[in-house]
């Protein structure tokens, strides 16, 4: 973990929680009435569902450090492998149990070896990746986004952000963050941190002379 990270954790990690569930109990709501097909739609994270977006978010409130290092050697350091099988884990047998099994993790605070700022990071990043698909809109508390955009743009730890905006110049029209120089990105915070955590789709909310090349930086998520 490197420095920014630790002091993410430090400064952050018990202040964090609370935003981190009620984002969750957010999402439970919005995808209390969706039909089978809705489910089955394809998320912005490559060859998953909205479905098994939301058991692998499931899997990560599910998943102390132990059990995350036995699965890990387990799938012999195959991390791919890993998350699929915690996933398969908490997807159940029908959507209904699916979003049972999320709502009873909304309160939870269990997590893998990672900061929590990383874990609030990746409820939002992963209900838009469910959300979006579903043309559903959710108004997020600019203080909460900016915190989330403020972590990645100094991390790789769980998914490349810092490296993706290398030589940019990230500056949010709505809210306070701003980040890098050079060519310039701008647009909503939400946005900006879509496209920093790999999604290509949230590129057409920015404008900028640098919006391309971040795109073009944009590969599976």
């Amino acid at each position: 973990m490197t420095d920014p990270e630790r002091t993410a954790d430090r400064g952050r990690g018990t202040g964090v929680w609370p935003l981190i569930r009620a984002q969750r109990a957010a999402l439970a709501a919005d995808l209390a009435d969706l039909t089978d097909e809705q489910w089955a739609t394809p998320s912005l994270c490559a060859g998953l569902t909205v479905r098994e977006v939301l058991a692998h978010l499931t899997a990560g409130a599910s998943l102390g450090a132990v059990r995350w290092l036995a699965g890990v050697v387990r799938c012999r350091f195959d991390f791919d492998k890993q998350v699929a099988m915690r996933l398969a884990e908490q997807l159940g047998t029908t959507p209904a149990e699916t979003l049972q099994r999320f709502r009873h993790v909304v309160p939870s605070t269990t997590k893998p070896p990672l900061p929590a700022i990383a874990l609030l990071g990746e409820t939002i990043v992963h209900a838009e990746d469910i959300r979006r698909p579903l043309g559903m809109r959710h108004d997020y508390p600019i203080e909460v986004v900016t915190q989330v955009a403020e972590y990645y743009r100094g991390s790789d730890l769980v998914v490349v952000a810092k490296g993706r905006v290398g030589g940019l110049g990230l500056v949010a029209d709505d809210g306070p963050f701003t980040t890098g120089s050079g060519k310039l990105v701008s647009g909503p915070t939400l946005a900006l941190v879509m496209a920093m955590t790999g999604r290509a789709t949230y590129c057409n909310d920015l404008e900028g002379d640098g919006v391309e090349l971040l795109r073009s930086r944009c590969g599976t998520a």
